[in-house]
């Protein structure tokens, strides 16, 4: 049995519609293969999967990362503008393999326009310099008579591209990475980075690089970045991904606590910059890589196919950037097509994941504002974070349609989960809608051709104030009630 207290008056922030954004790196199929296919029957006259089209614009994206990810610590924008059977063909460091540069910055932004959504770009601060990240600033984004706005148009495209959020550099804090530097270097060359980039456009949003592990070594980095740039970046990116590493459900299940140390973690480091900054200047999380890994093992000939307990992990992750609306503004899933993706292809087909559901039922169906609602439930117990609940919750609230949506996952492996609402102000009308996402095990999945995980959705009756709803087990739900 649970219980969970929702009103519409305890409001935490609004939702950024930014946190449900995605990501897509040179890497693999994720581009090639995936969302850009020369030459395929699938594929339109640009080189644009229709298919892959359809499916991003059905999750609604509000922005998408590029080009990096590890890539980026290589990579020379300049490469991937002009004729395409112009440009160089390198190899390609970081994920060891050769990059055409056939998809470049001017794709980037087709793209993005096609499916509606915001591009987000993140600058090489391994081997690049300083200069050819201004200059691609430049390229996007300048209105004057310049070499590099004049480049852009040369190119065919007149009207700036005005992409407003940039990256200084992606998991610089790793040793194995191209450009690798000590948190003081690179807070403050990011700093400088910054400065022209900002005198270039003074409205662009920067995300400064924060950390990708959990650890203390990566909370001394965020401590550093922080204090060195909180008055002129705009966000704190950290990176985090979860997975079965201990082969128990229970022990994945309660990768909700891990995901809230982390964002306390940051929140706390953020706070005690502000009295860093000369302008009292508090910056905001850009969550810039999250997923859950494959929860079995490589050796699996289905390796790159989500299990249902992958999308009660993603769930936990979208419930987390909910409950903490007042800090984290933008987000971004790790990757969008073919690697750790929502959507996988073939040359033929695709079929959407398991993780693709939860996503897409925040982005569509969750209100604007963010409520601070208060839920218990039975626990279970787990060797890394002692009792856990059962249930993870967080709820939203859409003042126009007097809404307020509940969601709900229920970690029980084996049973049903009675969970009764209590609307604390106002009354409740007599109807509402119930979501679910479900299948007959924890681990099954979906592939071509086989759809055991989808959102189904329905009607649902409100007889009283409270009520009660059962929730499957191993299952995410959202329920919609209406103030009235």
């Amino acid at each position: 049995m649970a219980t969970i207290l929702v009103d519409s008056r305890r409001q935490i922030d609004a939702i950024d519609p930014n946190i449900y954004g995605n990501f897509i790196e040179h890497l693999r199929r994720c581009i090639y293969g995936g969302i850009y296919e020369e030459g395929s029957p699938l594929s339109d006259e640009r080189g644009f999967r229709r298919d892959v089209l359809a499916a991003i614009k059905s999750l609604k994206v509000p922005n998408i990362r590029w080009p990096g990810g590890n890539f980026v610590s290589a990579y020379h924008w300049m490469d991937g503008i002009g004729p395409k059977d112009e440009r160089p063909r390198k190899m390609e460091l970081a994920w060891n393999t050769v990059e055409s540069n056939r998809f470049g910055t001017d794709e980037f932004i087709q793209f993005c326009r096609e499916v509606g959504t915001e591009p987000y770009i993140c600058v090489n601060m391994g081997n690049g310099t300083m200069d050819e990240a201004q200059h691609w600033v430049e390229y996007c984004n300048g209105v004057e008579d310049t070499y590099y706005a004049n480049l852009r148009r040369k190119n065919g495209h007149d009207e700036p591209y005005r992409v407003k959020y940039w990256a200084l550099g992606n998991e610089v804090s790793g040793h194995w990475k191209i450009g690798h530097k000590p948190a003081e270097e690179y807070a403050a060359l990011a700093y400088e980075y910054a400065k022209v980039m900002k005198l270039v456009d003074k409205n662009i949003e920067l995300a400064a690089c924060g950390s990708f592990e959990q650890n203390a070594s990566d909370m001394k980095w965020n401590q550093v970045v922080v204090e060195k740039l909180a008055d002129i970046a705009d966000y704190l990116a950290i990176h985090m991904y979860v997975g079965d590493w201990y082969g128990s459900y229970y022990e994945y299940m309660a990768a909700s606590e891990h995901i809230e140390k982390f964002i306390r973690s940051a929140r706390g480091i953020i706070d005690v910059g502000v009295y860093y900054s000369e302008e009292g200047k508090k910056l905001k999380i850009a969550f810039d890589e999250w997923n859950v890994m494959y929860s079995h093992d490589s050796e699996n000939p289905r390796h790159e196919r989500y299990t249902l307990q992958d999308a009660l992990a993603v769930g936990m992750f979208l419930n987390a950037f909910v409950r903490h609306a007042d800090a984290i503004k933008l987000a971004n899933m790790a990757q969008l097509v073919n690697v750790i993706a929502p959507i996988h292809t073939n040359t033929e087909e695709l079929f959407l994941q398991t993780i693709f559901w939860p996503l897409q039922l925040h982005t569509l169906e969750n209100g604007t504002i963010a409520l601070n609602a208060h839920w218990e439930s039975d626990c279970f117990e787990t060797e890394q974070h002692g009792k856990v609940p059962y249930l993870d919750a967080s709820t939203s609230y859409q003042p126009d349609l007097g809404r307020i949506s509940v969601n709900l996952i229920n970690r029980h492996r084996t049973d049903a989960l009675p969970v009764t609402i209590e609307n604390q102000h106002g009354n409740l009308k007599n109807n509402g809608l119930l979501f679910e996402i479900t299948g007959a095990d924890p681990i099954v999945m979906n592939d071509f051709g086989e759809e055991n995980v989808k959102l189904v959705k329905r009607e649902l009756e409100v007889p009283s104030n409270p009520f009660t709803v059962t929730l499957p087990p191993h299952s995410i739900s959202m329920v919609q009630i209406y103030l009235g």
